[in-house]
């Protein structure tokens, strides 16, 4: 009886220590779920509805090469969910690089990137071999990317990985959600209206957006939705009219249209209906000129017609393009920064958030682009020589020659190397008729671009400026010089002005190097609180806007 006693006991003991067991089990898989479940709302679930027809790049990654990125770096947790929510969000496609080589986002990336490590206490970016291979990417002009190169793939990845560590060290107050992040690089063709209206009306819990951290993307974002609600209501009325230039005393059917136009964007009041043009009216056109860079005389031309009939929905589109850009912009809240504007064509000099002065500028034209970057001006050269490159020589110096024997001598220049593929090294000597004038302006680049002075001022007169091999040209280069050097009491004014005019090349080091931005703004608000229109003289807006948007204009 007691042996049957004990062993029912005993059976009732293993009975419970299973129960015990299995419900403790069942315990840690209900915990782990939840864990897990966790982790999964911070990973995007990956959008399989982003194809080869509708993606913003033309190219794709596999899945297992990022895994196997992720596992060789031994990345932390934070870092990896966050790789892969970035690319599961575009369906693996490329951010920064597309078939034709580092794309517009890539370059700015790469410009604050570069900004980041040279001007901030922090380690945690600085990668020789990265600086290596985008430096030779960035300055290759017909570089043509295969999704299949495994030094490309591995560049993409790594580029990531860095934007996503500047993310997490610069904006640590919840501005950039993780899902914003994301779309910091467009990723898939969508309709302009509806891209608009859901930056727009998108809502956070916390009340913390990025336009809180970003000014100049906050402007541009309030002028957004004043276009989204013009285009929503069918846009403004389209000006016709076989005039050529119409000016305040006029009066026609064209001078109401005119007015109608600019009473839906606010350079006019609303109210006036009569067909004469008032002083009112020309006050509104000169009004409607200086947003658009163009000289204020309160006269409509042909041209000017044209650019009010530019329809809403393409401001929309150019408006997105730019708010896109701004997402680049160097937070430059201390220290000095050259800022240079290439549609605007003019030049900006900062320090901190305070403007100390803007100069015009002429730009590289259609063909010899003025590239995007970022460098530092370190020193100035008086008098200087200028070194013709090599593409320059074998287009323009060579025929020439060939047309006029004399024509090296008559222009101050000389050989000064041998002919390298048949194109000799040759430079122009300094003095008056210098093409770069008397003084220039060095930030070292892979592009070879630079700030100089030039002979021809006549083209400052104008309102498009875009007439340069690539390098900038100062409207008023002295001044600069005089900036540079300020805090260097060897260098009065007056010694500038010799060294300028003395025709012996002299180079002087500038103390403290000033960071140079290079941008491409077509759409910005000024410190005004204007909203400005530019030209898109290189056509970045159509090739974004192509890649961008389903209804692209």
């Amino acid at each position: 009886m007691k042996k049957v006693i004990f062993c029912v006991a005993f059976f009732a003991f293993l009975a419970s220590c299973k129960n015990n067991k299995d419900n403790g089990t069942e315990e840690s898989t209900e915990e782990t779920k939840n864990q897990k479940s966790e982790l999964e709302k911070k990973i995007t679930k990956r959008d399989y509805s982003i194809n080869a027809s509708n993606s913003y790049s033309d190219l794709f990654l596999d899945s297992m090469v990022v895994e196997n990125f992720i596992a060789t770096k031994k990345l932390n947790d934070t870092l990896t969910r966050r790789l892969r929510s970035f690319y599961n969000a575009r369906n693996f496609q490329y951010a920064w690089f597309s078939g034709n080589g580092v794309t517009e986002q890539g370059r700015s990336f790469w410009n604050l990137h570069e900004y980041y490590n040279t001007y901030r206490d922090d380690t945690s970016l600085i990668d020789k071999s990265l600086k290596k291979k985008m430096n030779f990417l960035v300055s290759e002009e017909d570089l043509r990317v295969n999704a299949s190169d495994k030094s490309i793939a591995n560049t993409e990845i790594t580029l990531t990985q860095h934007f996503i560590q500047y993310i997490l060290n610069n904006y640590k107050g919840g501005e950039i959600k993780r899902k914003e992040l994301e779309r910091f690089v467009p990723y898939k063709k969508e309709e302009a209206m509806y891209l608009a209206d859901s930056l727009l009306t998108k809502k956070h819990k916390d009340n913390k957006y990025y336009s809180d951290v970003n000014e100049p993307y906050k402007l541009l974002k309030d002028q957004l939705q004043k276009y989204y609600d013009i285009a929503k209501n069918g846009g403004w009325p389209t000006i016709t009219t076989t005039e050529k230039k119409i000016k305040k005393g006029s009066t026609s059917p064209a001078v109401l249209a005119i007015k109608r136009r600019l009473q839906v964007t606010g350079e006019m009041r609303a109210g006036d209906t009569t067909a004469m043009f008032n002083d009112e009216l020309e006050g509104a056109v000169r009004t409607f000129q200086v947003s658009r860079g163009l000289t204020a005389d309160g006269v409509v031309t042909t041209s000017l017609i044209k650019e009010m009939n530019i329809p809403a929905l393409k401001r929309v589109q150019q408006l997105l393009i730019n708010m896109g850009r701004m997402r680049w912009m160097l937070n430059h809240t201390e220290g000095n920064l050259i800022m240079v504007n290439i549609p605007e064509f003019v030049l900006h000099v900062y320090e901190g958030k305070d403007k100390k002065f803007d100069m015009d500028v002429v730009v590289g034209k259609e063909g010899h682009n003025t590239m995007m970057f970022t460098g530092n001006l370190n020193q100035v050269v008086f008098s200087p020589y200028w070194n013709i490159t090599a593409n320059i020589v074998q287009k323009e110096i060579l025929p020439a020659m060939q047309r006029d024997p004399n024509y090296l001598s008559r222009n101050n220049m000389e050989i000064v190397g041998e002919a390298v593929d048949g194109i000799p090294t040759i430079r122009q000597l300094p003095g008056p008729t210098n093409s770069l004038g008397k003084v220039k302006f060095l930030f070292p680049n892979s592009f070879d671009i630079y700030f100089h002075d030039t002979p021809a001022k006549e083209l400052f007169n104008r309102d498009k400026r875009a007439y340069s091999h690539g390098c900038i040209r100062l409207s008023d280069p002295e001044k600069m010089a005089n900036y540079l050097l300020r805090n260097n009491t060897e260098w009065t004014p007056e010694k500038i002005d010799e060294a300028m005019n003395k025709g012996e090349e002299q180079f002087v080091r500038v103390k403290n190097p000033v960071p140079v931005l290079i941008t491409y703004y077509t759409a910005w608000v000024d410190e005004h609180g204007v909203l400005n229109f530019r030209d898109d003289i290189y056509k970045h807006d159509v090739t974004l806007a192509q890649k961008m948007f389903t209804n692209p204009l």
